[in-house]
């Protein structure tokens, strides 16, 4: 296992570019995101004598919560503040935004680029709104006003370029497709706060969701009276959820409760891997689109975790 310290800043959010397979961005912020600064770090894994090489750090004047690299310039990447603003960086060009939008009424929780037109990302926000996003214009283009409490993520599918979901405290996720104005379908899918969604990579039909009621469910949107799985095994809230890139049947989720857990959803004891090094709230995990086996987290300890779990490796190299 790899270690970084992010000295005074507590990671919300980080994710492996889709250009780069050594390099990696985490979002941070001071004092827990309560109040002060947020810094954004750009990494290189395997460089260095830590194994870990700072390639660059943007400084901001709040918390930074999510971050989403640019799918068509792999020099771009995308931050939701505590401040409620949005900032597009090139980490080439000197320490400011290239970009700074400032539209969304309270914290900004979730940005996430579009995997397929790669021209927009979309964001959710505690202002209880959804903005779609271009990088090239100034003002946001599509506003949606569904959830009636705040949306805590929002995630485009890898199937079709105009629709994405989000993940709201209402206790439910939407599905937006861009060409209409109003969700295509609504889902409670559980009993409290909904934290995270993702889409399964290889499933055009299935997504997860992780909650405050602790539970991981696995959907199919064609048939939502029950769901496919329920994975049980976290004591808190559930952060964050990641399909795997490289499998379809594989889960990650981090936790309240300081751990990361992988699933097998094939399996009838589900849980493959508990990673309890954290010391702190696990708020953000992602997988590597180019190596398969390895994951990455950070956590409010100010602590980045590169892992390789035996379970995820290939059987070649095991």
């Amino acid at each position: 296992m790899i270690k970084f310290h992010t000295k005074g800043y507590n990671g919300y959010s980080l994710q492996y570019s889709p250009f780069i397979e050594n390099k990696i961005a985490c979002a941070t912020a001071a004092n827990f995101g309560l109040v002060g600064n947020g810094r954004l770090f750009i990494m290189n894994i395997g460089v260095g004598p830590n194994g870990i090489d700072i390639e660059r750090i943007f400084d901001t004047q709040d918390g930074l919560f999510d971050c989403s690299w640019s799918e068509n310039n792999e020099n771009q990447i995308v931050t939701a503040s505590g401040d409620g603003s949005i900032k597009l960086w090139d980490i080439t060009l000197p320490e400011f935004p290239i970009r700074n939008w400032r539209e969304h009424g309270r914290e900004v929780f979730s940005v996430h680029w579009n995997l397929i037109k790669k021209d927009s990302f979309v964001s959710g926000s505690w202002d209880n709104s959804i903005r779609l996003w271009n990088p090239e214009s100034l003002e946001s283009i599509s506003k949606y006003e569904e959830h009636n409490n705040c949306v805590y993520s929002t995630i485009w599918s890898p199937y079709n370029p105009d629709v994405f979901g989000s993940a709201s405290g209402d206790q439910t996720v939407k599905i937006w497709d861009t060409k209409v104005p109003r969700s295509i379908q609504t889902i409670r899918a559980h009993s409290n706060e909904i934290l995270s969604l993702d889409w399964n990579k290889y499933q055009e039909n299935v997504i997860v969701t992780g909650s405050v009621d602790h539970t991981v469910k696995v959907w199919d949107l064609r048939n939502t009276n029950y769901e496919i799985v329920c994975l049980r095994g976290h004591e808190y809230a559930i952060r964050r959820v990641k399909w795997s890139p490289h499998k379809s049947n594989i889960i990650s989720s981090v936790s309240y409760d300081m751990t990361m857990r992988l699933w097998d959803t094939m399996l009838v004891n589900s849980l493959l891997d508990v990673h309890d090094m954290h010391t702190e709230f696990v708020l953000g995990v992602d997988f590597n689109l180019y190596i398969e086996g390895e994951i990455a987290t950070c956590a409010w300890d100010e602590n980045v975790h590169i892992l390789r779990p035996p379970c995820l490796l290939p059987a070649n190299v095991l």
